[in-house]
């Protein structure tokens, strides 16, 4: 762990903070009934997440609350708090999620773009745009993925949560779903959340993942580059 979190910031003095596993760009820790975590996000990107989350939560999702500090902002020093949920992972993503997912789909389309964030549609060449850095990626594999996303069945965007694996998923005792780890949500198309349904994802998330991956988990970006061209050689 780098540095502690600012407990004052949330006026928090009880136990130790506790490091959770599963936070692979984070240092996520439990203190209490709550949750801190490190953040690249401004301020602004995190209070655009709020309306989104709602949504989620009036689609049937539980989502956990995040909280302001006590200088009103979501962020202090780097990190963040909020609830904590606890539950269980399941093994797959199950299907009772995507109408969940869908509506809460439509429910943002008006929803502007994320701050600091980009869609695929509107990914500019050059400079970063949420965690994806165009340019540290090298031009032949940016101009790859580019051509996967402009091959792309045109939809029309809204939020999306942009993360949805079993590890951002929990079943709660009473038998609800709870959707974790919003950090990576940005307006975009749909299909970026409903992969997550299909037994294969398709050629546009998998570069997605490349891209993302390419600066903070660069073995794992190498990997799904390597998926992309056995799966869909056309790209290769």
């Amino acid at each position: 762990m780098d540095s502690l979190p600012p407990l004052a910031a949330w006026g928090l003095d009880g136990p130790s903070p506790e490091e959770l596993t599963g936070g692979s760009r984070n240092t996520v820790l439990r203190v209490g009934d709550v949750v801190l975590k490190t953040t690249r996000r401004s301020e602004a990107a995190l209070r655009w997440l709020l309306p989104v989350q709602e949504a989620a939560r009036r689609a049937g999702l539980l989502v956990p609350r995040l909280l302001e500090s006590t200088s009103g902002t979501l962020s202090a020093d780097g990190w963040t708090c909020e609830e904590r949920l606890d539950g269980t992972a399941p093994v797959a993503v199950p299907a009772s999620l995507r109408p969940m997912i869908k509506h809460a789909h439509d429910a943002t389309y008006r929803i502007a773009q994320r701050p600091g964030f980009a869609s695929v549609t509107d990914m500019p060449a050059r400079g970063r745009h949420g965690d994806v850095d165009m340019d540290a990626i090298p031009a032949q594999i940016a101009n790859t993925l580019r051509r996967v996303w402009a091959d792309m069945v045109v939809e029309r965007e809204c939020a999306i949560h942009a993360d949805i694996y079993p590890e951002n998923l929990l079943i709660v005792p009473d038998g609800r779903l709870a959707l974790i780890d919003w950090d990576e949500a940005r307006r975009d198309r749909p299909v970026f959340d409903l992969a997550a349904f299909e037994e294969h994802r398709p050629a546009a998330s998998v570069a997605w993942e490349v891209a993302c991956s390419w600066t903070l988990e660069p073995d794992y970006a190498q990997r799904m580059l390597a998926r992309l061209f056995s799966s869909f050689p056309e790209y290769a």
